[in-house]
């Protein structure tokens, strides 16, 4: 039989059940995938817990998932048994094996192992799109990355530095601090004992950085905007010490005419020329080495809950995958 990770109501980890299922065949347009690696990422917890919707119980969390292709449906041309896969932001990838639309996957190449495209796929088309949509990165920017030592903070430090961007991580230990600073930050800031805007304009000599990529949420929000520049961007992407407080628009004139704006990965690849030319992009940076994969934490499918815990408590760096 095959299994996978559910909840049954919303709450801590312990609602993170392991139980079997039936997966059935692929209808029209779907295929069957046989999973071998699936990506463990901030947002399921927030799906467990609550703030973010998993539909109707009981539901299987998980966004994004690697394997190999078990069974094809009617209609499906572009994929066939046989072949190695992966998907971003597409819910149910706790699980041995599923069923999901085929334009939703990607082939691997034979470079790109299905562990690594399970730690990348979700956290480096989130770089991608930060980096050259949200705020169009270039050579001589000053940037401020929160969790410059975690999956997405990696990423986005790594591939900023092959940009001339200077690079300013934040980060919650002296530890994560070196490994920021192996990822490619020119300064870091231990955000826990530092004021961040007096470091930022320290840093810049009292300019302010153009963007702040910001997944820590409220408690980091107004340290964001004082430390931008005149006309800077806030890209706020995640909520891992809550969601934004309500705040009025007037505050970003008198501190530089600022933008904010909040992404999210769903938008970048909802059409399948989006999602092409993101995967493209990245493809060909690991390829090229511009950006080295940080699989730094492996955990069995069914101890999801471990992995849970971990990564709440901050116990983990780069990139996790639960393997079936």
């Amino acid at each position: 039989m095959t299994h996978a990770i559910r909840i049954h109501a919303t709450g801590g980890p312990e609602q993170l059940v392991w139980e079997g299922i039936d997966v059935g065949d692929p209808g029209p347009g779907q295929v069957r995938l046989r999973q071998t690696a699936c990506g463990l990422n901030y947002i399921d917890v927030y799906q467990r817990s609550g703030p973010y919707p998993a539909g109707d119980l009981p539901a299987v969390l998980g966004m994004e998932a690697a394997g190999v292709v078990d069974a094809v449906g009617e209609g499906v041309s572009r994929f066939a048994v046989g072949d190695r896969v992966a998907y971003p932001m597409c819910q149910g990838a706790y699980a041995e094996a599923r069923l999901i639309d085929a334009e939703k996957l990607v082939e691997l190449p034979p470079t790109l192992s299905e562990r690594q495209a399970a730690a990348i796929m979700l956290k480096g088309l989130t770089a991608h799109y930060l980096l050259f949509r949200t705020y169009k990165v270039e050579a001589g920017d000053t940037i401020l990355v929160y969790a410059a030592a975690g999956g997405v903070g990696s990423l986005l430090c790594q591939w900023a530095k092959h940009l001339g961007a200077q690079v300013i991580g934040c980060v919650g230990s002296d530890e994560k601090a070196e490994l920021a600073r192996l990822n490619g930050c020119d300064h870091t800031i231990l955000y826990n004992s530092e004021s961040i805007p007096e470091r930022v304009r320290d840093i810049t000599d009292g300019e302010g950085v153009a963007v702040a990529y910001d997944s820590i949420g409220q408690a980091t929000f107004n340290d964001s905007l004082d430390s931008l520049r005149p006309f800077g961007v806030l890209a706020s992407y995640g909520n891992a010490s809550g969601p934004v407080e309500p705040f009025s628009p007037a505050i970003l004139a008198p501190k530089g005419s600022l933008y904010v704006t909040r992404p999210t990965l769903a938008t970048h690849i909802a059409t399948r020329d989006l999602l092409e030319d993101g995967v493209g992009t990245l493809f060909e940076a690991i390829t090229d080495g511009l950006l080295q994969i940080q699989l730094n934490q492996t955990y069995a499918l069914a101890d999801a809950a471990e992995a849970h815990r971990d990564l709440e408590a901050r116990r983990t760096t780069g990139s996790s995958v639960l393997l079936t």
